[in-house]
């Protein structure tokens, strides 16, 4: 057998790497919204008020990720996945405490971290991905997402069954910082191209915003950035919530989230292979977004009467949309991002994603608070997918350059 060349050999490592360090920044991630049932009975508290943690947790990734690049540029990729997993691990051990104040310092610190591993990991796959290959390589990193909600959907319940949820989250917060000393051995390769003159000013928020808005196709990535991230951050916050409250038990609530993060996986890969071989990402991007779209319009149908099976092969058309289309929009941010940008102009467009992970959970709410019922919040939130479609697959310049790409 032909041993692997360096530059493939170094490219399966660091896409091993990476792949854990989501797959962790997932769980960290994912796990408040399985166990925040337990902690609404627990503590009593109203449902609505989990999408004011969710919003928060994505003011604090929209800080964290505007503001990475310098630290990525200077630290190296790899140390900043590290901190970012020391970060998690905070977070979720300050969830553990219960306490209003220790919820807040989960949701800033705890999503923080979560925000600078895409940007982090981002800009070491586009040192060793070729550039062909790209958007399969960045979808096969971005497998981890839904592979660690998937853990933790099927985790979670059984961890609380055994020790309760406070417990629960001291044990994902563990394993987070047990991970930061297993990617030390790895940081002097993937760290070499750290710049120590590099410096954090405050322009770097200014610099990095303008970085995506004065680029025509990294401007309608962020717009669409938005929508999606948007979507996700309502799904995976309030979907067992949801089922709970529909009647479900926390065990059959997250068996069935996971079910739905399962058929992400391979379609993620699959939008990959697709936007690297057969069409055009912005087409393929176009076309998610339509989808998820329509599956949450679906998804906010539901009602009491509605067989499982139903509910979820709608979370799983929602899962397959809005759960993965990552790989295709983040290789087109590090492939149309000036020289040297990669981290920063991911962070860039991602930012774009925050603000959408902030306002849909918080509009959310609100219908929920309004309605008292979740149908109308999945209905609407939505709706920016569907412009997005609009935007992505009307024929233009950008359109017909890519179609040629």
């Amino acid at each position: 057998m032909t041993p692997l060349n360096r530059p493939t050999k170094l490219l399966t490592i660091a896409l091993g790497a990476m792949f854990m360090q989501q797959t962790f920044a997932s769980i960290g991630r994912g796990l408040p919204a399985v166990v925040a049932p337990a902690v609404i009975a627990d503590l009593h508290y109203d449902p609505a008020w989990f999408g004011i943690y969710v919003s928060v947790s994505a003011i604090a990734a929209l800080t964290f990720q505007l503001g990475c690049g310098s630290f990525i540029l200077r630290h190296g990729a790899l140390r900043m996945s590290q901190v970012a997993l020391v970060m998690l691990a905070i977070g979720l051990a300050a969830c553990a405490g219960g306490q209003i104040s220790l919820f807040l310092v989960s949701a800033i610190i705890g999503g923080g971290g979560a925000a600078i591993s895409t940007p982090a990991s981002s800009h070491l796959l586009g040192l060793y991905s070729p550039p062909k290959y790209a958007p399969l390589v960045f979808s096969l990193k971005q497998t981890a997402v839904p592979a660690g909600l998937l853990i933790v959907g099927l985790l979670g319940p059984a961890l609380m069954q055994y020790s309760g949820w406070r417990a629960s989250c001291l044990i994902m917060a563990l394993a987070c910082f047990a991970f930061v000393f297993v990617l030390q051995p790895a940081r002097r390769e993937f760290d070499a191209d750290r710049n120590l003159s590099k410096r954090f000013h405050l322009s770097d928020f200014v610099r990095t915003v303008q970085s995506v808005t004065k680029a025509r196709d990294l401007r309608t990535l962020s717009m669409a950035c938005f929508a999606f991230n948007g979507l996700q951050s309502v799904f995976t916050a309030y979907f067992i919530i949801s089922l709970v409250e529909h009647g479900e038990s926390i065990a059959t609530a997250g068996a069935l989230f996971s079910i739905a993060m399962a058929v992400a996986v391979p379609c993620r890969i699959l939008w990959g292979w697709v936007s690297s071989a057969v069409a055009a990402p912005r087409i393929v991007m176009g076309l998610l977004s339509f989808g998820m779209a329509v599956s949450s319009a679906a998804l906010g149908f539901m009602g009491h009467g509605w067989p499982l099976w139903i509910i979820g092969s709608v979370a799983a058309a929602l899962s397959a949309t809005a759960m993965s289309w990552h790989g295709v929009l983040l290789s087109e941010a590090a492939r149309l991002a000036p020289p040297g940008a990669r981290g920063s102009a991911t962070g860039g467009v991602l930012s774009f994603g925050q603000i959408g992970a902030f306002l849909l959970p918080l509009v959310y709410s609100a219908c929920l608070a309004l309605t008292g019922s979740h149908g109308l919040g999945f209905a609407i939130c939505g709706l920016p997918a569907l412009v997005v479609a609009f935007a992505l697959l009307r024929p233009g310049p950008s359109a017909r350059a890519a179609l040629v790409e």
